[in-house]
């Protein structure tokens, strides 16, 4: 008898970034997932459940690699200030292929509302570095940093802003520069 074939989870999920990455958002259905996984439709049903599941499964595991670049950006300090300053850390360390995944698994967003409540809390969360103590210098301080990792992000991955290694390295030096203290910035 032959062993049952098991189905890698995280190779389905590379391949449905893939998918969004090269043909759109609109390319993501079970049938064109399976497809590029090497899977059935019903090996990929039976690991994710439905569309929406494999959506979720997604959005989850977007959200624990950039968390996972966090925690290897982070310094000893503790603290919210520390946390912020490895959040701009890594976005700035982003690469492309990581850029084009995120943004079309941003775009798949779109199209089905219903996952927005956990990238919601999740930028709730980051936001609300340092608001323990209410609205103190240092929270907005570090709201401000969050904005501006993300604008930059975003300009620069939806193709809006076109910019070289250097000049982006230098941009996320300056966003931590501007919005904490010189001496908190060099952790």
């Amino acid at each position: 008898m032959a062993r049952p074939r098991t189905i890698d989870r995280e190779k389905v999920l590379a391949c449905a970034e893939h998918l969004v990455q090269r043909n759109g958002a609109t390319a993501l259905t079970l049938d064109a997932v399976a497809r590029e996984a090497g899977i059935t439709k019903g090996g990929l049903q039976y690991c994710f459940g439905s569309k929406d599941d494999l959506i979720a499964a997604l959005i989850e595991r977007w959200i624990l690699v950039f968390d996972t670049h966090v925690a290897r950006c982070r310094s000893a300090a503790a603290g919210p200030a520390s946390l912020a300053r490895a959040y701009v850390q890594a976005c700035a360390r982003i690469d492309d292929a990581a850029r084009a995944r995120m943004v079309g698994m941003l775009v798949t967003l779109l199209q089905s509302p219903r996952h927005l409540a956990p990238i919601k809390a999740w930028y709730a969360r980051w936001l609300g570095l340092g608001q323990g103590e209410g609205h103190t210098v240092e929270a907005r301080q570090i709201r401000t940093m969050i904005f501006a990792a993300e604008g930059a992000f975003f300009l620069r991955s939806l193709g809006f802003v076109d910019m070289q290694d250097a000049e982006w390295t230098s941009v996320f030096a300056d966003i931590q520069k501007l919005a904490l203290p010189m001496e908190a910035s060099l952790a």
